[in-house]
């Protein structure tokens, strides 16, 4: 019998068309879902869009359009960007729509009659861009969340008894740990609830963008109330057909940005408490996507449409490069350098390379069908890569569930490369040059380890790359992936004497100009088109990055330069030493140098893509015992040659006086590519 699974994104804020950061949460609620469908379970996915409060009543006007007009656009332009990108959601939501207005308005008399609402008056500082009042004093203080200019506001609303469920609140997440992950925001939450509640005001009269509170129309309910219950109005709250959240609710992940925790953590738990509803089984907060390495923000102009990449490398190049590049729960980092770097190491070189080499071999040698492999002909290379595929299936089950998609990726691509390296060892092309009997039966085993191989990598990544993987699956003769049962994945079930389909790269190699076509398409978009007035500069405290979903004011530039820093001598500043890009590296190869007694011919994977390097550290280390180990990296020295061979880096050792080298490691487990800072 299948389980049903309910994931929702967040609802996003229509001040700004879609760009990255709004399709990395929606790839990654994308990837979960599509796993689920392929494990048999009930799967409902749900997105859309917030489009009530003051911020957009104000775009609105700026724009000389109606709210409504307004919203109308923008939302659905990301209704037009996800069914370009082929997300799977089933539902698309909108705060305007009247099934939500219907169920916001139900939710807000069932915690009224509950007794957790009443009304009260409230002067003090009001920020229009967060929606919500802050503890700040006097006109103009700044915002202590994002930094802007507050407004003092005096006015009539109606309360929620927020302070009744402190108690509640700590002892769920100290109960349920998992409630909130990862576990820093849970820490954050708790702290912040352990600080005390205060009462929350759920209603605004000074404005009329709004659904109206139930038998008091003069006043529209508080945006947060109204877009949090997008994921209960979705599934039919409210209406007369409350089938789908009688099946689905309660959801079992809420995939958030964690600049939103707060209101999602606290405030929507509340608000289901006083309800009497079931709360969410978790809630999971990502970080925030930096281009290169600064925050993205409107007023800069540094946001990067998803339609630039998916335009020139496809959308698969996206999903893949997001969720094998950022660490999910950390902040991490977007380049058009490190997308077609990483396009060209691990999808072109890699699993594309790997498609198309083992399917060419079957098709030429073995006239289209996979060949039947021989027990005479076994030999321990083959046992280890079957055990290897099975180790990764189970690996990736287990870091999938745990929404390690970055671990997942780096897994199944480690069986990418022993598969690789199985084939250059076994020379399949020398073995039919034989023509005997022993050596063909020999070929027909590498080709079908080979592509037995293949077919498990290449189920495992579906969720990631729908659109490659099931181009694969059809060149393999394997007919529709969507209807693979995942649940039965294992080694030894490729089909004997399939007939493949026409081999065909799945990823052509991108060139330098790849990187320029994207830039110039970005530089030549209109800044204009949101039809939001620019922000104001703020000296303030800003936040580390972009949010997804959101923008952040740029620091105005200052009036006068700065007098320049006096450094000792022998000593060097913060800037010189920012000049040296320091990563860390796995060591994917590692053989002596002919001639040279203290050199190492490297190969090191740094994430984006792998280097070879020379190293002076033969007389401490076997080269065997180095292979997997995690390095340190100065990635941006300029290339030289040692003994003929060019080292493209420097590995980081201590040197003590008179001994052996020692190379720089870590306690923890470091992704690999992490920048050292």
């Amino acid at each position: 019998m299948s389980k049903k699974f309910y994931i929702t994104t967040p609802i996003y804020y229509v001040n700004a068309r879609p760009h990255i950061g709004h399709a990395y949460t929606t790839i990654a609620c994308d990837t979960i879902a599509r796993r689920h469908r392929m494990l048999g379970n009930d799967t409902w996915f749900l997105t859309g869009t917030d489009e009530h409060g003051q911020k957009i009543e104000r775009a609105a006007q700026a724009a000389n359009k109606t709210p409504q007009q307004f919203t109308d656009e923008i939302s659905a332009e990301f209704r037009a960007l996800w069914e370009r990108m082929g997300l799977t959601h089933d539902d698309f939501i909108r705060t305007t729509s009247p099934r939500h207005q219907l169920g916001v308005q139900a939710l807000w008399r069932k915690i009224r009659d509950n007794g957790y609402i009443y009304k009260g008056t409230y002067t003090g500082q009001y920020c229009v861009s967060d929606e919500l009042y802050v503890d700040a004093v006097g006109p103009g203080a700044l915002c202590p969340d994002c930094g802007r200019p507050t407004e003092t506001v005096h006015e009539e609303n109606y309360y929620f008894k927020l302070s009744a469920f402190q108690d509640q609140l700590i002892r769920l997440y100290t109960e349920q740990p998992d409630f909130i992950r990862p576990e820093t925001r849970r820490n954050e939450v708790l702290s912040f609830v352990r600080g005390g509640l205060r009462d929350l005001s759920i209603s605004r009269s000074t404005f009329s963008w709004g659904i109206p509170v139930p038998d008091d129309p003069k006043h529209v309910i508080y945006v947060w109330l109204d877009a949090l219950a997008n994921y209960i109005t979705a599934l039919g709250y409210g209406s007369n057909d409350t089938s789908k959240f009688d099946k689905y609710w309660p959801a079992d992940v809420h995939m958030i940005g964690k600049e939103i925790v707060r209101f999602h953590c606290v405030y929507w738990p509340a608000f289901l408490l006083a309800a009497g509803l079931p709360l969410p089984t978790s809630i999971t907060a990502h970080g925030w996507l930096l281009f290169e390495e600064s925050k993205m923000s409107k007023s800069r102009g540094n946001i990067v449409r998803a339609e630039t990449i998916v335009e020139v490398l496809g959308a698969d190049a996206l999903r893949y490069f997001l969720l094998r590049e950022v660490v999910f729960g950390q902040d991490g980092s977007f380049s058009f350098d490190a997308l077609v770097q990483r396009y060209n190491s691990d999808l072109a070189n890699g699993l594309g390379n790997l498609a198309s080499r083992t399917l060419t071999m079957i098709t030429r040698y073995f006239k289209g069908e996979v060949p039947y492999p021989s027990q005479t002909a076994h030999t321990p290379a083959d046992a280890a890569i079957a055990d290897a595929a099975s180790k990764t299936i189970a690996d990736c089950g287990t870091l999938f569930d745990q929404y390690q998609f970055s671990r997942v990726l780096e897994t199944a691509w480690g069986l990418v490369s022993a598969v690789d390296k199985y084939i250059v060892e076994n020379e399949p092309w020398a073995l039919d040059e034989k023509k005997d009997e022993e050596s063909r039966a020999r070929l027909a085993t590498v080709l079908y380890t080979s592509a037995e191989a293949l077919r498990i990598v290449t189920a495992l990544a579906h969720p990631v790359m729908p659109d490659a993987t099931a181009k694969i699956w059809v060149q393999m003769g394997l007919g529709d992936i969507k209807k693979f049962d995942l649940t039965q994945l294992q080694w030894g079930q490729l089909p004997l004497g399939t007939k493949l389909g026409e081999v065909q790269a799945v990823f052509p190699r991108a060139d330098k100009s790849a990187v320029e076509r994207m830039q110039k398409m970005e530089e030549q978009k209109d800044s204009g088109a949101t039809g939001v007035p620019p922000e104001q500069p703020s000296e303030a405290r800003q936040p580390a990055a972009m949010p997804a979903g959101q923008t952040a004011p740029a620091k105005p530039e200052a009036s006068a330069a700065k007098p320049a820093a006096i450094i000792p001598e022998g000593k060097i500043s913060i800037d010189d030493f920012a000049k040296i890009e320091l990563r860390v590296g796995q060591v994917k190869t590692a053989e002596r140098v002919k001639g040279a007694d203290k050199l190492l011919r490297l190969e090191v994977d740094l994430g984006t893509e792998v280097r070879q390097l020379v190293a002076g550290i033969a007389e401490a280390y076997e080269p065997e015992a180095l292979i997997g180990r995690k390095v340190v990296v100065v990635v941006n020295l300029a290339p030289r040659k040692l003994r003929g061979l060019e080292s493209n880096g420097m590995i980081v050792a201590a040197s003590p006086e008179g001994g052996k080298p020692v190379l720089a490691s870590f306690l923890e487990d470091v992704p690999v590519g992490t920048r050292l800072k």
